[in-house]
């Protein structure tokens, strides 16, 4: 009976410090985001080109070309952001209609800018960048999505159906 109440405690312990450790992220991403709100987006994209040239060693030239790529994206994020927490703060939920036209203007840029790295790196280090790209695709938002219901009973179904 000891031992039961000993191991109760300790799992209930256990559940109310992940609880603390689940609400300190959620509080340091808003601190994050409030951040990142406030830096310049030129500093952003100069920041985001040291690091590139760091990953891809970049020439000059190139550094040049892909910062000037940089600071595009980089406003045209800073704008959206302003543009979402305009509609956060008025309580505004968006349409159907409008979070389909910006997904598709972010896609729309993203392959703009995948055209435009793809000619300005040489093909190593364009490899290196689409490398770099998926991966920070995985460790992002997107990359931890858990699957929805119906998407493990199809799996499952495709592996009986073999």
């Amino acid at each position: 009976m000891k031992k039961l109440l000993i191991v109760a405690l300790a799992l209930f312990a256990l559940q109310v410090t992940a609880q603390e450790k689940n609400d300190d992220k959620k509080e340091s991403r808003k601190e994050r985001m409030e951040k990142r709100q406030d830096i310049d987006p030129v500093e952003m994209a100069k920041l985001k080109t040291k690091k590139m040239t760091l990953a891809l060693d970049l020439t000059e030239e190139q550094q040049i070309k892909v910062e000037k790529i940089n600071i595009k994206n980089a406003e045209s994020r800073k704008a959206q952001m302003a543009s979402r927490k305009a509609l956060k703060d008025a309580n505004k939920k968006p349409t159907a209609e409008e979070k389909l036209k910006r997904e598709n203007e972010k896609l729309d840029q993203q392959i703009a800018t995948k055209k435009e790295m793809k000619n300005i790196l040489t093909e190593e280090q364009y490899e290196k960048y689409s490398k770099m790209s998926k991966r920070r695709g995985k460790d992002g938002k997107h990359g931890k999505m858990k699957h929805k219901k119906g998407d493990k009973k199809q799996k499952g179904e495709s592996k009986n159906e073999e």
